[in-house]
């Protein structure tokens, strides 16, 4: 019988590991990297020592993006502030975000994993020209990918990654925190208080351990039941604890289902077996965009993002692509579905899945300053980048025609 003592080794030992595979993926330090059992925990914990230590004030942010990003903030009693997105690299246009005297944090969100040097780059510089704000790398679509300047050293003071549901890696939870070690210069006593309590999180209890252990087959099975038991299954199993939801209802409401915590041992060990695969995971990501960038090259059809078909293929997370209207983007996601292809519209509505009550996300009332993000969530129509070629061949037909 395993004592506890071999227990926490082990546990030591799985959580090392990992750290040590993320900094070599990412040139960095191991000790700089923070494991989570979600990434959104990990960011409230960002933005509770930004609130701390220096007040109450805004973070900038985006509406295209989804409720479980914002969450973080409002958990954190800091409030979103939203700019409008560039049209060709779905982030935060450097133009339009609203940075104040109390700004504490802005958000550099990589959307479905496509990094634009250019544009990263813009945001840091007038986030340090004008604030003294935290510039916060949303990097859960790209893991270890992070936004660079010209010397290869990263733009951002904190990277977040998440390997949890709909993203890159199959591991369904755990998210990683990176930490630029040149906060212990800029930003002493934060970066020691948010270190400290990254590095103090506790594991999540039994009831968890088992349930995320479950995830996958819960859901094979649940999939597979005819009509509406499935999802009324799946709503019973998460009211009585035997399920964790994506998206949880409380997360809809700008709160967060569970204080911060560490990953379990097992999940570590799921990402870094996952982290061994991700050249080939990434490749196959980076192929399948290739072929969508070439069929869809001046089309008419539908708009792509200019920096999506810019440079070298990307391994996207989706492919993202823009009807001129909700009506024609619905009609396109329902062919490709009847078509076998499982298309999205992230992120249609606005902080995807959509929120209870958008006044309690300080959505802005007067969106004259929000057009592109307005003519984006209209016509979003997001393409899985993890598809055969028959798969890519039928979408392909679709889309086109």
């Amino acid at each position: 019988m395993e004592s506890s003592s071999d227990a926490r080794s082990a546990d030591e030992r799985s959580a090392r590991e990992l750290r040590q595979e993320l900094a070599k993926r990412t040139a960095s330090n191991a000790e700089d990297w923070f494991l989570v059992f979600k990434a959104r925990y990990g960011m409230q914990l960002v933005f509770d020592a930004l609130r701390e230590l220096y007040g109450p004030g805004s973070a900038c942010t985006q509406l295209y993006t989804c409720c479980t990003a914002v969450d973080p903030i409002l958990a954190a009693g800091l409030t979103p502030a939203y700019g409008d997105v560039q049209r060709e690299t779905i982030m935060l246009d450097p133009s339009t975000m609203p940075l104040a005297s109390d700004t504490r944090a802005v958000m550099m969100q990589h959307t479905f994993g496509l990094i634009d040097s250019e544009a990263s780059a813009a945001l840091a510089a007038r986030t340090r020209k004008e604030s003294q704000a935290l510039l916060v790398e949303d990097s859960a679509h790209c893991v270890t990918r992070m936004a660079t300047d010209d010397q290869g050293r990263p733009l951002a003071d904190i990277s977040v990654h998440s390997f949890g549901v709909e993203k890159i890696l199959p591991t369904r939870f755990g998210g990683a925190i990176w930490v630029n070690p040149q906060l212990s210069a800029s930003a002493p006593e934060y970066n020691r208080l948010l270190r400290s309590r990254l590095a103090s999180l506790p594991r999540p209890g039994k009831r968890l351990d088992m349930v995320t252990r479950m995830y996958i087959n819960e859901n094979r099975v649940l999939g597979r039941l005819p009509g509406g038991a499935g999802p009324r299954m799946r709503s019973w199993l998460t009211r009585v604890g035997l399920y964790e939801p994506p998206i949880a209802k409380v997360e809809q409401r700008g709160g967060l289902g569970y204080a911060p915590m560490a990953p379990t041992s097992w999940m570590e060990t799921t990402i870094l077996r996952s982290l061994h695969a991700l050249e080939a995971n990434e490749s196959a990501r980076a192929g399948v965009v290739s072929r969508f960038r070439e069929s869809l090259k001046g089309s008419d059809a539908v708009a792509v993002p200019r920096q999506v078909m810019a440079g070298e293929a990307q391994p996207l997370l989706r492919f993202p692509i823009f009807a001129e209207s909700t009506e024609r983007a619905e009609g396109i996601i329902a062919a490709l579905r009847d078509a076998g292809v499982y298309a999205e519209r992230w992120y249609r509505p606005e902080l995807f899945p959509g929120v209870e009550n958008p006044d309690a996300y300080h959505v802005p009332h007067d969106r004259s300053h929000l057009q592109v993000t307005d003519e984006l969530v209209a016509g979003a129509v997001s393409l899985p980048t993890d598809l055969n070629q028959n798969q890519i061949s039928a979408a392909i037909s679709v889309v086109t025609r």
